[in-house]
């Protein structure tokens, strides 16, 4: 440290030089103004450039061999308990640099250091990091955060430790894979990402619909972050799971925060809103950049119904044909209420299974005077940087405003408008033109695993 203050003051003797040859020789009151004013800037400015942390990756000792603990956990406190450490992943759209996906204490947590290994020749790195605490926090104390380092330029690291110090022992520090280092051809083209399932959900007869439906729209994968589930849910959840659709991420954030059900801060003690939902679809959008060429945001009872395309893929194409180098195309959300049924299709053997049949469903509640209704959204994961729950905070391209006779999000659950007669609602049946292919897939499922 002494060494940089004073390679620092050397730097500054060459602005006394320049000083003494253009100023020393003038005489008048105003060329010597000019000459302090000009002097004064090029102290301000050095000091400055001294004082601006460095962000490159520095060498600080070499070893033989990588001995630190890699943790295979979806949400690693530090030692500090108040950083939570998600995955990180390979981001190179700017600059070659590590992005974690964390939770922080958005006032406690001050600085964070990126430790590399950089192997065969051992050399340890450590870059600090810049913490950019996501804005949508919603005035609970901890939230999403982006902790991003710049890369070891003379390596490709696989793995990654996050320290609050530069110093210490790399080999006492939990060690993290680091997801997405090689581009590869999309597996998919859909992946739906739903967070968080809490609360021993067990809405299971709507769960199977919704997954069937996503499957009939052009989904082939399901990304679940599970927090808890009743034991039916977990039978079904294993039957999509072996069947390959579903992947089941484990999501036990209050194990270590104080989780709240509500999306905003209720000053009741809690730390983080919503499960930590809004982490968890940042976390879904990365671990998806490189597999899937779109990522569809919303919860297991929400579905985008097409209007005029039949599946996801040709509506999806006919959007970015009318809209080029989108990255966002936001859906409205509409409330059909669980509270007002119309039973078409009361099929006796669904009676037995828990949950709402959607089927039966198909009113849908007026859009409310100086109310928006919040959006769901498929993104091109590639072009987001950061994600919120009903829009995108950062992002490579613009968002679209998909019109309502294009497609919908149908949500169906309790009324919003609870008060409103029948005759108030708008009888919408899209949902029909599935069908005859959904009964007959849910009957699939529901004897597989829960008739």
């Amino acid at each position: 440290m002494r060494q940089h203050k004073v390679q620092g003051q050397r730097n500054v003797h060459p602005h006394l030089d320049t000083f003494k040859m253009f100023c020393g020789g003038k005489k008048s009151y105003f060329a010597a103004t000019v000459c302090i004013v000009t002097l004064t800037s090029m102290v301000t400015l050095s000091y400055l450039r001294l004082q601006r942390p460095s962000y490159l990756p520095k060498i600080i000792y070499e070893v033989s061999k990588c001995k630190g603990k890699i943790t295979n956990s979806t949400i690693t406190p530090l030692t500090d308990n108040r950083t939570f450490i998600i995955s990180p992943y390979f981001d190179n759209r700017e600059d070659k640099v590590i992005r974690v996906i964390g939770i922080v204490h958005h006032e406690d947590v001050k600085q964070l250091f990126c430790w590399f290994c950089c192997q065969p020749d051992g050399k340890i790195y450590v870059s600090k990091a810049t913490i950019d605490v996501h804005s949508d926090r919603f005035g609970f104390p901890y939230g999403a955060a982006d902790i991003v380092c710049l890369e070891p330029e003379s390596c490709d690291p696989t793995h990654v430790s996050i320290h609050q110090s530069p110093l210490g022992n790399i080999d006492q520090l939990p060690s993290f894979e680091i997801k997405n280092r090689k581009a590869e051809p999309f597996p998919v083209d859909f992946t739906v990402c739903i967070s968080a399932m809490f609360g021993h959900y067990n809405n299971v007869l709507q769960f199977i619909q919704s997954m069937e439906m996503y499957k009939i729209l052009g989904v082939q994968k399901v990304v679940i972050y599970k927090n808890n589930c009743s034991h039916l849910m977990e039978k079904v959840l294993r039957f999509y799971m072996e069947e390959g659709t579903v992947e089941i991420i484990p999501w036990p954030v209050n194990s270590h925060l104080k989780v709240s059900s509500e999306w905003h801060f209720m000053h009741d003690g809690t730390h983080i809103g919503y499960y930590g939902q809004i982490t968890a679809l940042n976390d879904c959008i990365y671990r998806n950049m490189q597999r899937s060429k779109f990522v569809v945001l919303n919860d297991a009872d929400e579905i985008i119904l097409p209007l005029k395309h039949p599946d996801w893929k040709t509506m999806m194409s006919s959007l970015q044909e009318q809209n080029p180098g989108t990255a966002v195309f936001l859906f409205e959300n509409h409330i059909f209420p669980e509270s007002v049924s119309t039973p078409m299709f009361n099929i006796s053997s669904w009676n037995t299974v828990p949950g709402v049949n959607i089927l039966n469903h198909v009113h849908r509640e007026p859009d409310r005077k100086d109310v928006i209704n919040p959006k769901k959204m498929i993104v091109d994961p590639r072009k987001v940087v950061q994600t919120s729950v009903h829009s995108v905070l950062q992002a490579y391209g613009n968002s679209v405003n998909v019109p309502m006779d294009v497609a919908l999000v149908y949500h169906c659950r309790m009324p919003l408008q609870g008060n409103l007669p029948r005759e108030s609602l708008i009888r919408d049946t899209t949902l029909w033109r599935y069908n005859s292919s959904l009964i007959m897939n849910v009957n699939k499922v529901l004897y597989q695993t829960v008739l």
